[in-house]
């Protein structure tokens, strides 16, 4: 007949547990001999662990020795060196250590990628353009010394906000170049965004006495788009010339081009990019406040030097041009 289990207590945890073959005295549960295993396995660790630092520890006095004594002065052999000696027609010769020559270290060039940004004034700085927008003049280059600033995916209360602090860095340029509203439009209010391109040329006009406007591009991008777009520039083709503030009319050199979009239907492509850049260009060489472009200039910019500088700003990524005549 088989023994019927028994309550025993755990003299660790004093939890009781039934047993059929462990007397009651000295009985520990499989839990609490599973913390003592875990716990000698801690302490063994423990141990390695100091006998590793103190042997890291030891290393690096070793090295700092090591260091110590290669950087004092040299070390000299007792030992006499022996001559060749003679045998015959034979010479004995030592062998040579190949070490390595010294070579002069190359000079490298260093500037300062952030420089347009800094608060310290570029040399003429009455002599430089600014063209600021969004990533629509991405790829746009041009022949006058100018700054572009190209802020993807940036509103007009963006290029308010960057212009703020060029501005408060007493920064003055020639002219500034505006291209603004595409990315404005898709909030479907156009007296907020007509408001937000008023703020922005009022605070440009204190920067420059000469501020001019680019107007939007035909998009393909849909029927509201095209039309809200469309209205804008026939709004800032008016407000413009009344306000002594210049106006670029893209939107005619555009006009029934679907090859000077990229396939999206709104970036230029890269015969768009020439255009509009050709017609920034024309903007900044006339005084007129209503420039409308005409077919004569329509021809590829002439080669630039551009140095692409890469910033930061709080939310969009800033990307700049600085063009110079080549």
């Amino acid at each position: 007949m088989a023994s019927s289990p028994f309550l025993v207590t755990c003299i660790t945890c004093h939890m009781h547990s039934l047993s059929i073959s462990v007397g009651s005295k000295g009985f520990t549960c499989d839990k609490c001999r599973e913390i003592v295993r875990l716990t000698e396995k801690i302490s063994e660790l423990e141990t390695r662990i100091q006998t590793l630092i103190e042997d890291s520890k030891n290393v690096r006095a070793s090295d700092t020795a090591l260091d110590a004594t290669s950087s004092g002065s040299p070390i000299h052999c007792s030992v006499p060196v022996t001559s060749p000696l003679q045998h015959g027609n034979w010479v004995t010769v030592r062998r040579h250590s190949h070490g390595s020559k010294h070579r002069s270290s190359v000079p490298i060039r260093t500037s300062n990628r952030f420089s347009p940004l800094s608060d310290a004034p570029t040399e003429k700085p009455d002599q430089s353009a600014l063209v600021i927008s969004d990533s629509i003049v991405r790829n746009v280059k041009i022949e006058t010394p100018a700054t572009i600033v190209c802020l993807p995916g940036a509103r007009a209360p963006d290029i308010l906000a960057n212009l703020k602090v060029l501005a408060n860095a007493k920064r003055k340029f020639s002219k500034i170049v505006i291209h603004v509203g595409t990315n404005d439009v898709g909030l479907r209010q156009s007296e907020i965004t007509k408001n937000n391109v008023k703020e922005v040329c009022e605070l440009a006009s204190t920067m420059s006495d000469t501020v001019i406007c680019s107007g939007p591009l035909p998009a393909y991008r849909g029927d509201e788009i095209h039309s809200r777009l469309s209205s804008l520039n026939g709004w800032m083709s008016k407000w413009c010339p009344q306000n002594n503030i210049g106006f670029i009319d893209n939107w005619t050199s555009f006009w029934g081009r679907p090859d000077l979009l990229k396939r999206d239907g709104l970036h230029p492509s890269r015969g768009g990019a020439a255009l509009l850049s050709s017609n920034m260009a024309y903007s900044l060489r006339q005084t007129d406040w209503l420039i409308r472009p005409s077919a004569s200039h329509l021809t590829s910019p002439k080669p630039v030097n551009s140095q692409h500088i890469e910033t930061f700003s709080p939310r969009y990524h800033a990307i700049e041009t600085v063009c110079s005549p080549s």
